[in-house]
């Protein structure tokens, strides 16, 4: 009797131990696949700073900084907040054809040279142009309608991001340059994004939350952004196409697909 009693506390205390080891696995499998989203974050770029402001006009601001040398344009056609990087959306589009200007090293980021949509190009108006200079780590903005008309150190070494000039060196005359370059919905209440720059060369991506014209969002840029620093910028598509994506924060605009965005390297 004795060691048939051994023989049953033996297999209720393997049975006790094999259940407690499938819990243990269960928990275990359960953190790691938790964790899997969390790590995916954390992947994701590291080197830059966001931030978030309500100027006095009510436009509420988020901003990625970053260095201009941390920054890539790639085709996503797809939302921001869809695809696998952080920054923000590009320039105009439609349908599939790239309407402004995005250029790495001289080849354009959306089909090859020569095609319409191709990135080329800012279609039909010579537009303000984000412009770095890798060589000189400096950035300008350019109004050109080919890429070709682009004055850099190196053309193996920059890149080009085509949108609207926000003249913030000639406040006097903003609008009228707006106007040359056919700015889409000036006075409509639009999501905005955009792209300005500071003294020492820092990069600012900016999307707003808010709706406003045009001159709202860059009067809540000035006021807001850089810290009375900036030097310029250019205005990005707007309306819907404005989007964000960052470890803090996720903006879809209105869910559409962009075809295009300025993401963060590291």
């Amino acid at each position: 009797m004795q060691k048939k009693t051994k023989i049953k506390l033996w297999i209720a205390g393997g049975l006790l131990v094999a259940l407690l080891v499938l819990l243990a696995a269960l928990i275990v499998n359960g953190l790691s696949k938790g964790g899997d989203s969390k790590d995916e974050e954390l992947d994701m770029p590291h080197e830059y700073t966001y931030g978030t402001s309500v100027a006095t006009n009510g436009m509420e601001l988020h901003y990625l900084l970053t260095r201009p040398s941390n920054i890539g344009l790639a085709t996503i056609r797809n939302n921001v907040v869809a695809v696998p990087y952080y920054g923000i959306n590009g320039g105009f589009f439609y349908e599939d054809a790239l309407l402004s200007i995005a250029i790495v090293n001289d080849i354009p980021v959306h089909k090859e040279a020569g095609q319409y949509g191709s990135g080329a190009t800012n279609a039909k108006y010579a537009r303000g142009t984000l412009v770095w200079d890798g060589s000189l780590d400096k950035l300008s903005v350019q109004v050109v309608q080919q890429s070709s008309e682009l004055s850099v150190t190196d053309r193996s070494r920059f890149w080009a991001q085509g949108g609207i000039s926000m003249s913030l060196d000639r406040n006097e005359s903003w609008v009228e340059q707006s106007v040359m370059e056919a700015a889409p919905l000036p006075d409509n209440y639009c999501l905005r994004s955009a792209a300005v720059y500071d003294k020492e060369g820092n990069l600012y991506l900016v999307v707003s939350a808010t709706r406003g014209t045009l001159a709202e969002f860059r009067q809540a840029i000035v006021e807001r952004i850089g810290d009375g620093q900036l030097v310029n910028g250019i205005f990005l598509d707007g309306d819907g196409s404005s989007q964000l994506r960052s470890r803090e924060a996720k903006l879809s605009g209105d869910g559409r697909p962009v075809v295009q965005m300025l993401r963060l390297i590291q």
